[in-house]
C-alpha cells in the first residue's frame, strides 16, 4: 500500500468549450488512448443533439449530466455475519464520475450506427429525464430509499 495518497492530476480544458468537465467526459469515451477520436465522437454527438432538438448541444449535455447525477448510493457492509446495503451520501467528485460513466456506458449499449449517434440519443433522453442512464440513477435512489432503515449503520 502507498505511504502517501496519489495526487490528483490537473486536466487540461478542451479546445472548443474550454471546459475541464468535457475533457473528463472525453477521457471516459476514449478507447486505446485515441483521444482525438474521442473528441470527434463527442463534438459530433453535440452537433447531432443540436440538429435534433434545435437547442445548444453543450447546454443540453450539461442538463443531461445533471439529471443523471446521483445524490445517494448504497454501500455493502458486513455486520455480524449479515451483509447490509447501507445508504450514504455520494462525494462531489464521485457524483460526477458516476454520471459520466453511466452516460457513456448506456450510450455504448444503445442501438445506433455510430458511437456519436448513440451518445447523442442518450444525451437527449437524459436531458428529458428518460433513457437508461437516468433509469440507473432512479434505481440507485430507490435502493437507497428502500434500505433507509439501515442508515444508522453508516460507515
Amino acid at each position: 500500500m502507498r505511504k502517501a495518497q496519489a495526487k490528483k492530476r490537473a486536466l487540461a480544458p478542451d479546445p472548443q468549450y474550454n471546459d475541464k468537465l468535457v475533457t473528463r467526459f472525453v477521457n471516459n469515451i476514449m478507447w486505446q488512448g485515441k483521444k482525438s477520436g474521442a473528441y470527434n465522437i463527442f463534438y459530433d454527438a453535440l452537433a447531432k443533439v443540436n440538429k435534433q432538438t434545435g437547442e445548444d448541444g453543450y447546454e443540453l449535455w450539461k442538463i443531461a449530466l445533471a439529471n443523471v447525477t446521483p445524490s445517494v448510493e448504497v454501500r455493502s457492509r458486513r455486520i455480524g455475519g449479515a451483509t447490509f446495503q447501507i445508504p450514504s451520501e455520494v462525494r462531489a467528485d464521485r457524483k460526477i464520475s458516476l454520471s459520466i460513466k453511466w452516460l457513456v456506458r448506456y450510450s455504448r449499449e444503445r442501438n445506433g450506427r455510430s458511437m456519436s449517434d448513440k451518445l447523442a440519443g442518450e444525451i437527449v433522453a437524459a436531458a428529458k429525464g428518460e433513457g437508461s442512464a437516468f433509469k440507473k440513477k432512479e434505481d440507485v435512489h430507490r435502493m437507497a430509499e428502500a434500505n433507509k432503515a439501515f442508515a444508522h449503520f453508516r460507515i
